[in-house]
C-alpha cells in the first residue's frame, strides 16, 4: 500500500522523495534498491530547495521509515496532486496499460445478433484501442471466463449487452473483478432501479425516509413514458417558476434526456454527454443538440449556467440516494471499476429545477423523426466516445514496459505496507481509481464532469449524514472533488480538449471541407442484414441474403469523415433509401464522393448484392388439397373478396380442367396451388402455382402452332419496360432462343424471326425522364412506330399490343383508333394489356400509392378492359392477374417487374437465324456471323433467356388471344 500520513512535519515534494523514502525501509530488495537509488540522484539533482515550506527534515522518519503524502497539503495544491498522479502513471505505478495493453476483452452478446452493428462497433473501437476481442452469448458459455484463473489476468475488460445482464452480475457476484478488470455493469444501481410495482426499488428504502427527491415514483417503470412527466407527484418549493431573466417563446418547457456515464460507485464519480435529446411538444419529434446550447438558447448565458449546475444537483443527489440504499455503501465494491451508462429524462417546467420522470440504463432515445436509424447511430457514436474515454489507446511502448516496471511495482506494493499510527492507507485499487479519474478529466472528450461537483444544497448534506460510509470516503472524495474544481477552472475557456474541438468544429462547418478518409464508417439497415463478409471499412463489397416476405430493406451507409457524402447508386442518388427487393439478385452501389470542388468527385464504391428468396415451398405429395386464392392478405385489393388460401370446393388431387376456350383474356380467375393445408402456405408446392380462368381455359400453344401462327406477321409493341418483357418472352418463344436483348427505351425492329418470316418492333412509351416539354405525345410515339415498321398489312397479319404498368387510360385507346384509321390500319389485331401492381411500396425518388390509390386502380383497370372491347380490341387483365403475387416481383424500383432476362451459360438449341436489328430508323445490319465481330468476347454465340413465372401466365394469355383470334378469322 502506498500511506498518506498526517505528520505536518514530514511532507513529499515530489515523486521522487516518495521513491527515496521508500528505498530507505529495511525491508527493500536490491532491485527496487538500484532503481530508488537512481530517481534518489535524479531527485538530488533537479531539487532546488529541500528546506522550503513544502519539506522538513526528520532524521528519525529518515532512519526508520519513509518520507509521506500529507493529503491536506495536496488538497490545497491540486497542481502538485496532478503532477504526481501523471508521474505515476509514466513510471508504471499505478499504469493503467501495462495491465491492458494487448490485453483480452469480452463481449457477451446475449440477445443480441453477434452481426449487429452495435456489437461490431464494440470489436472494432476495443481492437483499435489495442485489445483482443472474444466474444459469447453468457459468461457460461465463455471459455475465457469459465477458466477462472487465480492470477485474475484473462480478461482485462467486459462488456455485457442487452440480455446478458444477469449473467455478468453473477459473474461479478461470484468473482470479484480485479483492480485492473472493467464491467459496463455496476451491481449497485441494478438493483436500486428496478421497478417495484411501479416505484423504484430504492425508493422504498427506510433509509431514505423523509427524504424528498426530484423524481417521479414511477420513473424506474418501463412501461411509463418520458411524455407523461407532465403530471407530478413531486411538489417542492424548488419547481417554482423562473423569476428573473428573459424568457421568449422557446422558454425552458421541454423534456430532455441526459446520458449519464458513472465510472465509479464507491466512492461516486460520473460524467455527462454534452449531447442531450429534447421533446418541446407531445406532438412533435425528440431531436438531438448540445447541453449548453439547448439552455444558452432559451435562458441565456447567466440562468443557462445556473441550469446546468442545478440539474447537476437533481442527478448527483438522485445517484447518491440509490447508493446508500444499496450494500455497495457499507462494504468494499465488488468491481472498483465498474462503470454504468443511464438515461435520464428530466422534464422543466418554467423553473430551472427540473423533475426527474425517467430514469433507465442503457441509453435510450426516444420519438426521434427516425428511431431506428438516427437513434441507433447517435447512440453508437455515444458509445464509441465512452469506450475512448475508458479504454485509452495504448502504444508500443506501454507495451514494452509491461515486463519491466509490472515486476517492480508489484514489489513496490508488496513490500510498501504503512504502519505508522497516524497513517491513512490508500490500496492500490482507490489509487487506480485516482489515475483514472484524472485521466478523464484530463481528456474528457464530449463528456463533463457530473459528480463530485461542490453540492451545497440541504437535500445533498442530508443525504451524506445518511451514508455509512461518509467517513470512510469523505477524503477520498474530497480528492476527487479538488481535482475536478481543478480541471474545470483550468478549462473554463473550452469544454473539451482541443483535439475533441477541432473534432466537434468539423462536424459543423461548411461543405467546402474535403473528404479526406473517403470510406463508410458503418452500413446500417432495416431489417438488420447479415453481411458477408463482416462489414469493414477497407472491404468494398458484399453480400446479404433475406427471406421472401421481406420485400423493402431500408438503407443508410454512414461515411467516416463527416465532410464525404453519401449517394445510393448514381452520383445524384440518395443518401438513405428505401429499396424494394425483388426476387433473386438485386444490386445497389453506394458512392462515397468528395463535392468540395464545383464538380463532385467519386472516392469510392461500395457494391452490396442482396439475394431474396423464394417463396418457402414444400414438394407436392401423393394426398394433397387444391387451394385458391385471388389476392394476398399483405394488400388487401378487394374488401368484397376473401384473402389468402382457400380449399377448392369439391377440389381434391387434380382439379378438373374446363370444357371450353376463354373467348377474352379479361375472364375471371383466381390461382391455384397444390397444398398439404390450405391454413398454411408453407405447404404448399408454388412450382405447381398455375392461374386458372373461373369458367374456361386459354389454349397453350406447342412451338409448332405458334410458329405458324406467326408465319408472315408483324407484331408491334409499344409501352414500358411490362411491355418489352411480353415481347421477349414472344421472341424466346418463337424462336427457341433469345440471341439479343436490350433495355430498349427507344425503338427498335427486330427481323429474322421465325426463319426471316416474323419481325417484331417496340417502342418506348411514355419517356419519362425527358422534361414534360420534351416528351412525345402517345399519338407521335404509335405514328413514328408505325412508320419504321412500313410496310404494314391492314388486317390480322398485323398486330399492335399497347400497355403497360399504370400510364394507360381511355384516352389512349381513342388515341389508337384515330391514328390506325388515318394510316388505313383499321383492321390489324390490337391487343390491350392492361393495368398491373406496382408502385405499391414505399420507396424514395419514385410516386408510392396507397391502399386506396390501389383499390381505385382495379376498378379504373376494370373501365379500360369495358372500353377496349367496345372497340373490337382484345384485352388481357394483367391487373387480376398480378394482384394475388404482387410480393413474386423481380428487378426494378418500381416493384412492377414480373420478368427478368438472363444470359444463359450455354445456348440450349440451335439458332433458327442471327437477327437483324434496325434501330431508330436506321438500315438493318444482319449479322455476319462471329468471325467479323471486333470484340474477342463475342466470338461465341450468347443466348439469354426470359424468366417469371407471372411474366409467363399473361404471355401465354397474349399468344393464345393473338393465334385464337386468327384461327376464328381463318375459319
Amino acid at each position: 500500500m502506498l500511506c498518506f500520513l498526517t505528520l505536518s512535519g514530514n511532507i513529499c515534494a515530489d515523486l521522487g522523495m516518495f521513491f527515496r523514502g521508500l528505498l530507505r525501509r529495511r525491508c527493500c530488495t536490491g532491485p527496487l534498491l538500484i532503481l530508488g537509488i537512481a530517481v534518489g540522484l535524479c531527485y538530488h539533482t533537479l531539487t532546488m530547495d529541500r528546506t522550503g515550506p513544502e519539506f522538513k527534515s526528520n532524521q528519525q522518519v529518515q532512519r526508520d521509515k519513509s518520507v509521506m503524502f500529507d493529503p491536506n497539503l495536496l488538497l490545497g495544491n491540486p497542481e502538485r496532486l496532478v503532477s504526481l498522479l501523471e508521474a505515476s502513471q509514466a513510471d508504471g505505478f499505478i499504469q493503467q496499460s501495462g495491465r491492458n495493453c494487448m490485453g483480452k476483452a469480452i463481449i457477451l452478446t446475449g440477445q443480441i445478433s453477434p452481426t449487429d452493428t452495435e456489437v461490431q462497433l464494440y470489436q472494432r473501437v476495443l481492437q483499435q484501442q489495442g485489445y483482443r476481442v472474444d466474444q459469447a452469448r453468457y459468461a457460461e458459455t465463455s471459455s475465457l471466463l469459465r477458466q477462472n484463473r487465480r492470477d485474475g489476468r484473462d480478461w482485462s475488460a467486459l462488456v455485457c449487452l442487452k440480455g446478458s445482464e444477469k449473467s455478468c452480475l453473477r459473474k461479478i457476484n461470484f468473482a470479484h473483478p480485479q483492480y485492473h478488470q472493467r464491467v459496463n455493469i455496476i451491481p449497485a444501481f441494478s438493483g436500486a432501479f428496478l421497478d417495484m410495482g411501479g416505484v423504484c426499488r430504492f425508493l422504498t428504502d427506510s433509509k431514505l425516509a423523509g427524504v424528498i427527491l426530484p423524481i417521479l415514483p414511477s420513473a424506474c417503470s418501463p412501461s411509463t413514458s418520458p411524455r407523461e412527466g407532465n403530471q407530478y407527484t413531486v411538489t417542492d418549493e424548488r419547481t417554482r417558476p423562473i423569476q428573473g431573466g428573459h424568457l421568449d417563446d422557446r422558454n425552458l418547457n421541454a423534456t430532455v434526456n441526459l446520458y449519464v456515464l458513472v465510472t465509479s460507485a464507491t466512492p461516486l464519480t460520473a460524467f455527462v454527454h454534452h449531447t442531450v435529446l429534447v421533446k418541446t411538444h407531445p406532438d412533435k419529434n425528440s431531436y438531438t443538440t448540445e447541453l449548453q446550447v439547448f439552455f444558452r438558447e432559451r435562458l441565456g448565458p447567466d440562468l443557462s449556467h445556473k441550469a446546468i449546475v442545478h440539474m447537476k444537483h437533481v442527478i448527483g443527489n438522485i445517484l447518491t440516494a440509490a447508493l446508500i440504499t444499496t450494500k455497495e455503501s457499507s462494504s468494499s465494491p465488488r468491481c472498483q471499476l465498474c462503470f454504468q451508462l443511464l438515461t435520464f429524462s428530466l422534464h422543466y417546467n418554467a423553473s430551472l429545477h427540473p423533475v426527474v420522470v425517467k430514469l433507465r440504463t442503457d441509453l435510450h432515445f426516444d420519438d426521434m423523426r427516425d428511431p431506428y436509424f438516427d437513434g441507433q447511430i447517435t447512440k453508437e457514436y455515444m458509445l464509441e466516445d465512452v469506450l475512448k474515454l475508458l479504454f485509452p489507446a495504448c502504444n508500443s511502448e506501454a507495451a514494452g514496459l509491461r515486463s519491466s516496471i509490472g515486476t517492480q511495482k508489484e514489489n513496490l506494493i508488496k513490500y510498501g505496507g504503512c504502519d505508522w499510527p497516524n497513517a491513512r492507507c490508500l490500496p492500490l485499487d482507490e489509487l487506480h481509481l485516482l489515475e483514472y479519474f484524472n485521466q478523464h478529466l484530463k481528456t474528457p472528450g464530449p463528456f463533463q464532469l457530473l459528480y463530485p461537483v461542490s453540492l451545497s444544497d440541504d437535500l445533498h448534506h442530508d443525504l451524506i449524514q445518511r451514508s455509512p460510509s461518509v467517513q470512510d470516503h469523505g477524503w477520498r472524495s474530497a480528492v476527487l472533488q479538488e481535482l475536478g474544481l481543478y480541471y474545470t477552472r483550468r478549462n473554463q475557456t473550452g469544454r473539451y480538449s482541443t483535439q475533441t474541438a477541432v473534432r466537434e468544429k468539423n462536424w459543423h462547418t461548411k461543405l467546402a471541407w474535403r473528404c479526406v478518409d473517403p470510406h463508410l464508417r458503418q452500413l446500417y439497415t432495416d431489417p438488420p442484414m447479415v453481411l458477408m463478409p463482416a462489414f469493414n471499412p477497407l472491404v468494398k463489397e458484399y453480400r446479404a441474403e433475406v427471406p421472401f416476405e421481406v420485400i423493402t430493406i431500408r438503407i443508410r451507409p454512414e461515411p467516416v469523415n463527416p465532410h464525404c457524402h453519401i449517394h445510393l447508386d448514381e452520383h445524384r442518388g440518395p443518401r438513405m433509401a428505401n429499396y424494394p427487393v425483388g426476387l433473386g439478385n438485386s444490386r445497389i452501389n453506394i458512392l462515397v464522393t468528395d463535392e468540395s470542388e464545383a464538380e463532385p468527385v467519386v472516392m469510392t464504391i461500395y457494391t452490396l448484392h442482396i439475394y431474396r428468396e423464394s417463396r418457402p415451398s414444400l414438394p407436392m405429395f401423393d394426398e394433397y388439397v387444391m387451394c385458391s386464392f385471388v389476392q394476398d392478405c399483405g394488400l388487401v385489393v378487394r374488401p368484397d373478396q376473401p384473402c389468402g388460401l382457400e380449399a377448392v370446393p369439391g377440389a381434391s388431387g387434380e382439379t378438373q380442367a374446363s370444357p371450353r376456350p376463354c373467348l377474352s383474356g379479361d375472364e375471371p380467375g383466381h390461382w391455384v396451388v397444390p397444398c398439404l393445408s390450405c391454413s398454411d402456405n408453407r405447404t404448399c408446392d408454388w412450382r405447381e402455382v398455375a392461374w386458372q380462368p373461373d369458367s374456361c381455359f386459354h389454349p397453350l400453344l406447342d412451338q409448332p402452332q405458334l410458329q405458324t401462327c406467326m408465319m408472315d406477321r408483324k407484331v408491334l409493341f409499344i409501352g414500358d419496360s411490362t411491355n418489352r418483357g411480353m415481347m421477349y418472352y414472344l421472341m424466346e418463344r418463337v424462336n427457341t432462343t433469345l440471341e439479343d436483348w436490350d433495355k430498349a427505351h427507344d425503338t427498335i425492329i427486330y427481323h429474322n424471326l421465325n426463319q426471316g418470316r416474323t419481325i417484331a418492333g417496340y417502342s418506348y412509351y411514355p419517356q419519362f425522364w425527358l422534361p414534360k416539354a420534351q416528351r412525345p405525345t402517345f399519338k407521335r410515339a404509335l405514328q413514328q412506330l408505325i412508320e419504321r415498321s412500313r410496310p404494314l398489312e391492314n388486317s390480322d397479319q398485323t398486330v399492335l399490343v399497347v400497355g403497360g404498368v399504370q400510364w394507360l387510360n381511355q384516352i389512349h385507346l381513342k388515341t389508337i383508333q384515330e391514328v390506325l384509321e388515318r394510316e388505313g390500319l383499321q383492321n390489324i389485331l390490337v391487343v390491350v394489356k392492361s393495368l398491373g401492381m406496382g408502385f405499391h411500396l414505399p420507396v424514395d425518388g419514385i410516386r408510392s400509392l396507397s391502399l386506396s390509390d390501389v383499390q381505385e386502380l382495379y376498378h379504373l383497370n376494370k373501365d379500360i378492359l369495358e372500353s377496349a372491347k367496345h372497340l373490337g380490341y382484345e384485352v388481357i387483365d394483367t391487373f387480376s392477374i398480378t394482384m394475388g403475387r404482387y410480393k413474386e416481383f423481380l428487378q426494378g424500383r418500381c416493384a412492377c417487374h414480373f420478368h427478368e432476362v438472363y444470359k444463359l451459360p450455354l445456348p440450349t438449341a440451335a439458332s433458327q437465324g442471327k437477327l437483324k436489328i434496325l434501330r431508330h430508323g436506321t438500315r438493318a445490319k444482319e449479322d455476319t456471323g462471329p468471325q467479323q465481330q471486333e470484340d474477342p468476347s463475342s466470338q461465341l454465340d450468347v443466348f439469354y433467356h426470359v424468366k417469371g413465372p407471372v411474366n409467363k401466365v399473361y404471355s401465354e394469355i397474349l399468344l393464345s388471344r393473338i393465334c385464337v383470334n386468327r384461327t376464328i378469322r381463318q375459319q
